[in-house]
C-alpha cells in the first residue's frame, strides 16, 4: 500500500491522521485495520499506540480536529466588531466552507459515529453542542435586538442550517456546479432570509 500523501516529512500524528483519513473514506472505518493505517502512514504499531490509543481514537480526532478549527473561527466571527447579521452571516458561511474543505472527515464521522464508545461519542457530542449554542447565542442576540424575527424558535433556526451542513456529504462535489463558496452563500442567504422580521 503507498504511503500517506504527507510523506515522511510530516509530524507522526499529521501521517496517521491523514492515512486513516484516507482509508476510512475509502474503505470504512470498519473495513480498515491498524495494519494498513500504520503501513500507510509509513510508521509501526507501537507508534499510532503511543500517539493515538486505538483506531477509535483516530476516528474520534478525524472529527474533533474539524471541529476545534470550527470553534476557533466561530469564536472569532461571533466575537468580532461587526453587527450581528453580518456576524452571523460569516459564520453561517464559514461553517459551509469548512465542512467542504473537510468533506472526507465529515463524511467519515457521520457514516462512522456509531463506531465509538458511548463515553467518546458523549464527548463529541459535548463538543458539537458547545458549537451549536455558540451558534444559537447569535440568532437569539438578533431576535433580542429586534433585527431577526422571532416567529421560529432560535433552536429550530440552528437545526434547520446545520441540518443542511451535516448532510454536505451525501451531495456537495468539487466538480459539480457549484463551488464551496457559491454553496456557502446560498445556505448563509437562506438562513438570513428565514429569520427576516
Amino acid at each position: 500500500m503507498a504511503k500517506a500523501t504527507d510523506g515522511d516529512t510530516a509530524p507522526v500524528p499529521q501521517r496517521l491522521l491523514a492515512a486513516a483519513t484516507r482509508l476510512f473514506a475509502e474503505q470504512g472505518y470498519d473495513r480498515t485495520s491498524v495494519q494498513e493505517i500504520v503501513e500507510a502512514a509509513g510508521v509501526t504499531k507501537g507508534a499510532l499506540y503511543h500517539y493515538f490509543g486505538s483506531k477509535e481514537d483516530l476516528l474520534q480526532e478525524v472529527y474533533a480536529r474539524v471541529l476545534r478549527l470550527q470553534q476557533e473561527r466561530l469564536d472569532a466571527f461571533a466575537d468580532a466588531d461587526a453587527p450581528v447579521e453580518q456576524r452571523l452571516r460569516d459564520a453561517a458561511a464559514d461553517v459551509v466552507v469548512t465542512t467542504i474543505e473537510n468533506l472526507d472527515d465529515a463524511s467519515i464521522f457521520f457514516r462512522s459515529m456509531h463506531h465509538l464508545s458511548p463515553e467518546k461519542n458523549k464527548q463529541v457530542r459535548v463538543e458539537r453542542r458547545r458549537y451549536h449554542e455558540r451558534f444559537r447565542a447569535l440568532v437569539e442576540e438578533g431576535q433580542h435586538s429586534g433585527v431577526f424575527s422571532t416567529a421560529t424558535p432560535a433552536d429550530l433556526i440552528v437545526d434547520y442550517h446545520f441540518g443542511s451542513v451535516h448532510h454536505l456529504s451525501t451531495w456537495y462535489r468539487p466538480d459539480g456546479p457549484l463551488s464551496q463558496q457559491e454553496v456557502a452563500d446560498h445556505l448563509a442567504d437562506l438562513l438570513l432570509r428565514a429569520l427576516r422580521p
